[in-house]
C-alpha cells in the first residue's frame, strides 16, 4: 500500500501542529520554573519533536462538526501533554526500556529515572489543568473524556494489560482489547474533546466520531505493529524489532505480516465509512485515515 500526503493533509497538519506547540511552549514561559531542572525534564519529553496525531484528531473532528480552532487549543494540548506523559513512564526501565524516542535520547537517559517519573507525573496534572482553565459549557464532560480514557478504564489499563502479556500467548481477540485501551482510548479521547467543543453530549454524530476512532485506533496500533518488523531505526526515532526482542505479542507475531497489514487496511475502510453521517466536513478525518495505515504517520 502506498499513499502520497496530498497538500490539503499537509497544511492542516502543519497548522495543527504549529497551533498545538504555541500553547504547549506558553505553558512553560507564563511562569517562572519552580524546579528548573524539572522543568527541562518536561520540555524535553514534551516539545522534541513529535508526529502530534492526537491533537491533529482534535482539531479535525472539531472542525467537521463547526468548532473554531481557538476552542480547540486547550483539548488539543490537554491530550498531547497526557500523550507525552505516558511515552516518558513507558520508556522506563521498568516499563519498555527504550533508549530512544522520537530520535533522542529518552527523558530517563537524558536526564535519570527518578526526574523522567517525576516529568510525566508533573505533564499528567499539567493536562488536568490546562483543561479545567478553559471556559466550556461543557467543561465537566471534557475532563471526563480525557480522565476516563487516560487511567484505570483507559490507556493505563492497557499498559497494564501490556505488561501482563509479555511472554504470553493472547489470542487475536485479546491483543485487540489490549490496544483498544494502551492506544485506542486515547485516540477515542481526541476525537470526542474535538467534538464536544463543537455539539452536546447527545449528538448522533459524536457516536459516528468514536466508531471513526476506534477503527483507526487498532489499525494504527496493528500499522506500528508492522512498522517494528519492517522499519528502520533511524525512519521509526526508536529501536526497531523492540517487541520481538522483549517476546511482547503483536499482530504480524499472530496474523503474519502480510494477515496484520490486510486487518489494517479492513479497519481504515469501516474508519471511513462511519464517517458518512458527517459528509463533506469529515473528508479531512477520512484523508488522515488513509495516511495513518499507508505511510509511518
Amino acid at each position: 500500500m502506498v499513499a502520497m500526503q496530498t497538500p490539503v493533509l499537509e497544511t492542516l497538519r502543519r497548522a495543527s501542529n504549529a497551533r498545538v506547540d504555541t500553547t504547549l511552549a506558553a505553558l512553560f514561559e507564563a511562569r517562572p520554573a519552580t524546579a528548573p531542572r524539572l522543568e527541562a525534564a518536561m520540555r524535553h519529553g514534551l516539545l522534541v519533536g513529535g508526529k502530534r496525531l492526537r491533537p491533529l484528531l482534535v482539531y479535525l473532528a472539531g472542525r467537521a462538526l463547526g468548532a473554531d480552532d481557538e476552542a480547540l487549543d486547550a483539548p488539543a494540548a490537554a491530550i498531547e501533554l497526557i500523550h507525552a506523559y505516558s511515552l516518558i513512564h513507558d520508556d522506563l526501565p521498568a516499563m519498555d526500556d527504550d533508549d530512544l524516542r522520537r530520535g533522542q535520547p529518552t527523558v530517563h537517559k537524558a536526564f535519570d529515572e527518578a526526574t523522567a517519573i517525576l516529568a510525566g507525573d508533573a505533564l499528567q496534572s499539567l493536562a488536568f489543568e490546562v483543561l479545567a482553565n478553559t471556559p466550556h459549557p461543557r467543561l465537566g464532560s471534557l475532563v471526563r473524556t480525557l480522565a476516563t480514557a487516560s487511567g484505570r478504564e483507559g490507556m493505563v489499563a492497557g499498559q497494564a494489560l501490556d505488561l501482563d502479556a509479555v511472554g504470553g500467548h493472547p489470542d487475536v481477540e485479546a491483543l485487540a482489547h489490549m490496544h483498544a485501551h494502551k492506544t485506542g482510548a486515547l485516540i477515542e479521547a481526541a476525537v470526542r474533546l474535538g467534538g464536544l467543543i463543537a455539539v452536546t453530549e447527545t449528538d448522533p454524530r459524536l457516536d459516528a466520531l468514536a466508531r471513526y476512532a476506534r477503527a483507526i485506533g487498532l489499525a494504527f496500533q496493528i500499522h506500528d505493529d508492522v512498522l517494528d518488523v519492517t522499519g528502520d531505526t533511524a525512519t521509526l526515532g526508536k529501536a526497531s524489532g523492540a517487541d520481538a526482542a522483549r517476546a511482547k505479542p503483536t499482530y504480524p507475531s499472530l496474523l503474519g505480516l502480510s494477515g496484520a497489514q490486510q486487518k489494517a487496511k479492513r479497519l481504515m475502510d469501516e474508519a471511513i465509512a462511519a464517517l458518512s453521517p458527517l459528509g463533506e466536513n469529515a473528508a479531512p478525518l477520512a484523508e488522515l485515515a488513509h495516511y495513518m495505515i499507508e505511510r509511518d504517520y
